[in-house]
């Protein structure tokens, strides 16, 4: 492991688990944030805070950037206080921000225009997956800056999946969280259907967790589907329900430009957008599992 000092510009859920865990490994860390209150507790925990994305690109030959969207990441690379402004040819941006199939082309070719490195590397995985190392990286770009970035992800990872030249991995991360929305999405409707049975909500969770079309993921998130479906409070956000009304909306138009339809996505955005636009964009993705049960109960 080198000694070099590991940059993070964005410490968000996702980007303070992933700073702790690289910390945990013995990485020297410095973190930036628009709401420096949000660095904070990396700062307690031994991270050192830059006081601009220049300055933290100017420290740190590796950065990796984790934002919500397009708008946020062009804020923090451009001005006279963005990371460009403190790159040079010994850098190499990582962006794990999720910005859709072709929105890293404007990207590439501001970074190239100052001799540094790009590597685009969406995550799969939450919170609790980002703490232990076993988020899913999904990378586009350069064969020798996925070198240089190896250790650090393998760090943070279980697996690497080098899907092509920038641009294949934000494509490929989409391909991934797609059955993922559609499922929760299925699973409103199959609760709905039969919510006007005699059977207890964990029972019924429990049940369809037991069956042959049930993901995966259904097991590990049980015991909070099953408090959604009884009525209780919402569980503290994962992936949030604005981030994932994003990504339905990337591959929708990431398949469009193919020409490719994608109905059942389609589909999946209408409601995910629907119960954003309802309050609900900073409440957890799997909030879908229960609405469509809830509403159907009332009614």
């Amino acid at each position: 492991m080198s000694n070099a000092l590991i940059g993070l510009c964005g410490t968000g859920r996702m980007g303070s688990a992933m700073a702790e865990r690289l910390m945990e490994a013995g990485y020297s860390i410095m973190v930036w944030n628009r709401d420096g209150a949000k660095a904070a507790p990396l700062v307690e925990k031994g991270a050192k805070l830059a006081a601009s994305p220049k300055e933290l690109a100017a420290a740190c030959d590796t950065v990796i950037t984790i934002l919500f969207d397009r708008a946020a990441v062009e804020a923090v690379y451009q001005g006279s206080d963005g990371l460009l402004a403190g790159a040079g040819s010994r850098s190499l941006f990582v962006e794990m921000s999720t910005l859709g199939s072709d929105g890293i082309g404007w990207l590439q070719e501001a970074i190239a225009s100052s001799g540094a490195a790009l590597l685009e590397c969406p995550v799969g995985g939450s919170v609790g997956p980002a703490r232990k190392g076993q988020l899913l990286a999904l990378v586009g770009g350069d064969a020798k800056a996925l070198d240089r970035a190896r250790p650090v992800l393998e760090t943070l990872c279980r697996r690497i999946e080098h899907a092509g030249p920038l641009g294949a991995g934000a494509r490929l991360k989409l391909a991934v969280n797609l059955p993922l929305m559609v499922y929760w999405t299925a699973l409103g409707e199959a609760l709905a259907l039969v919510s006007d049975l005699e059977i207890a909500p964990n029972r019924l969770i429990d049940l369809m967790a037991d069956t042959s079309g049930t993901a995966a993921v259904l097991p590990r998130k049980q015991e909070a589907v099953t408090r959604l479906v009884e009525g209780a409070d919402f569980p503290p956000a994962e992936f949030e329900m604005r981030g994932a009304t994003k990504d339905l909306a990337f591959m929708v138009e990431a398949a469009r430009a193919r020409g490719i339809d994608l109905p059942v996505s389609s589909a999946a955005r209408s409601v995910f957008e629907a119960a954003a636009a309802d309050g609900m964009a900073g409440e957890d993705a799997i909030v879908i599992a229960a609405l469509a049960y809830l509403k159907s109960r009332k009614s």
